[in-house]
């Protein structure tokens, strides 16, 4: 007979943090930082242990030794001659998971950065800038671009001067293989690692979003954004077995192979040859990709596949509905969706909620 399971061989409770941690575990990241900002270096400090306890090796670039220093523990590597870099950035490596890289003193730190990063084949990079993320003409954070809509802004404007050069740098480093850059502040580095919104902008190669059902190890990271959803009051509360039921049928918004941008289900009225789109909710960070349209398409496709004549959604935010109506949708009454639908519901939520439909 098996063995109960102790309490020590249980999986530990889902975090934000641990599931970006998890992405990072036996990975190399670099973290790029301007001499000048490390004398504020103990900000980082907390990050770099957190990503040593997660066997992530952690390469530091910075146009300064002297600032790297206390840092990495010693002398960091200089960049000159960067055929040779991987070799000896690894040879490092079995010391310590910290290395630092002094960048060329003959180019900006931007292509100094650059240089270093293609060189060594990292796939993400977290570039420190005092002024932080980009910031949109409404005063609005720019969370995310996509290569694409980057070499569009470059083409947009003369690419000098922050963040003109910034951008082009970044470019370049997405073209050559990079995966994944972070402009953040430095106070800002742990929040854009290792929360769902971030604090800076995060650029990646690919922008793509493709939509598909669930796995099994993607249910820690959706069931707590539909318990976020719920805590924001843009989800209609669930039970841990309803939430379950959700998960069975949800399905995800990845952007770039990999960041969940969003998630949503549909819930079959077998009765009503009908059914309803539930827990459709999107990450702030990527609001602006239309990442909810790419859920209810799925989720329209999926319906017409299973036989149902038409698709519902129910919700208490005015935004939200009229996220769905943009989506084809038109609003119903109460009574025009299936009666099954208010079984056990909350009866004050059902004077404030309001239904749509689509018929297929």
């Amino acid at each position: 007979m098996a063995s109960e399971p102790t309490n020590s061989s249980r999986a530990a409770p889902f975090t934000q943090k641990g599931f970006y941690l998890s992405e990072l575990r036996d990975r190399s990241i670099a973290i790029a930082v301007p001499a000048g900002l490390l004398r504020e270096a103990a900000v980082l400090e907390p990050v770099l242990k957190d990503l040593e306890s997660n066997r992530t090796r952690v390469i530091l670039i910075s146009d300064g030794a002297e600032a790297l220093e206390p840092l990495v523990g010693g002398e960091p590597l200089s960049a000159g001659e960067p055929a040779t870099l991987p070799g000896r950035v690894w040879r490092r490596f079995g010391h310590g998971r910290r290395v630092g890289v002094v960048t060329d003193d003959q180019q900006s730190f931007g292509a100094g950065c650059c240089q270093i990063a293609l060189a060594l084949g990292i796939r993400k990079l977290v570039w420190v800038d005092a002024a932080g993320g980009l910031v949109r003409a409404d005063g609005e954070r720019d969370s995310f671009i996509d290569a694409a809509e980057l070499r569009d802004r470059i083409a947009a404007a003369t690419p000098v001067g922050r963040p003109g050069e910034i951008l082009v740098h970044v470019e370049a480093m997405l073209s050559a293989g990079v995966a994944a850059v972070n402009l953040c502040r430095l106070d800002g580095v742990a929040d854009e690692l290792f929360t769902y919104d971030g604090s800076g902008t995060l650029f990646t190669r690919e922008g793509h979003v493709a939509v598909r059902r669930l796995g099994l190890d993607d249910f820690d990271a959706a069931a707590d954004l539909i318990e976020r959803g719920i805590a924001e009051e843009y989800l209609a509360p669930r039970t841990p077995e309803q939430i379950e039921r959700v998960l069975e049928s949800a399905f995800g918004a990845f952007i770039g192979g990999n960041h969940l941008a969003g998630l949503g289900t549909l819930l079959p009225y077998r009765d009503d040859q009908a059914a309803e789109i539930a827990s459709l909710y999107t990450l702030t960070r990527f609001l602006g990709e239309g990442v909810g349209s790419h859920l209810v398409r799925f989720a329209l496709e999926r319906a017409s596949e299973q036989g149902c004549r038409w698709v519902f959604a129910c919700t208490t935010s005015a935004r939200v509905a009229a996220f769905f109506e943009r989506n084809g949708f038109r609003k119903v009454e109460r009574g025009e969706v299936p009666e099954a639908k208010w079984r056990a519901y909350d009866p004050a939520r059902r004077t404030q909620v309001a239904c749509l439909r689509r018929d297929l």
